[in-house]
């Protein structure tokens, strides 16, 4: 079983940065991917960015060139993943969750986060 803390969001305006973490604990966390998707009012959830254990990262559009995803896997048991975000719009204001499953299976077969909240606002 994993589990998941989440911290670092906030209030920014616009065109400011941010960085959430994501510490996730178990055992054999370096066979798993980490991600973070987000959740704006009334939308569907979305991939945001995640990483594999050996670096390997995937972002959406909306976050590629903007977001960068790391991750610290020193630990087998304790692994942290990063979310800086440059550059943020009005449009990024949402709920941003941790995601961390076995490589190959869907989201939704893995543990999520308790969200942070992102309010990007002037």
């Amino acid at each position: 079983q994993v589990h998941i803390v989440e911290s670092g969001g906030g209030l920014v305006q616009p065109g400011g940065s941010l960085r959430v973490s994501c510490l996730a604990s178990g055992s054999g966390l370096n066979f798993y991917v980490m991600g973070w998707y987000r959740q704006a009012p009334g939308k569907e959830r979305e991939l945001v960015a995640d990483i594999t254990s050996g670096g390997m990262t995937n972002y959406a559009a909306s976050a590629r060139g903007r977001f960068t995803i790391s991750r610290d896997n020193a630990k087998n048991t304790a692994n942290t993943a990063y979310l800086e975000m440059n550059n943020l719009k009005l449009e990024d204001t949402a709920v941003y969750y941790c995601n961390v499953r076995i490589q190959n299976l869907q989201p939704d077969f893995g543990s999520w986060g308790q969200g942070t909240q992102v309010t990007v606002s002037s």
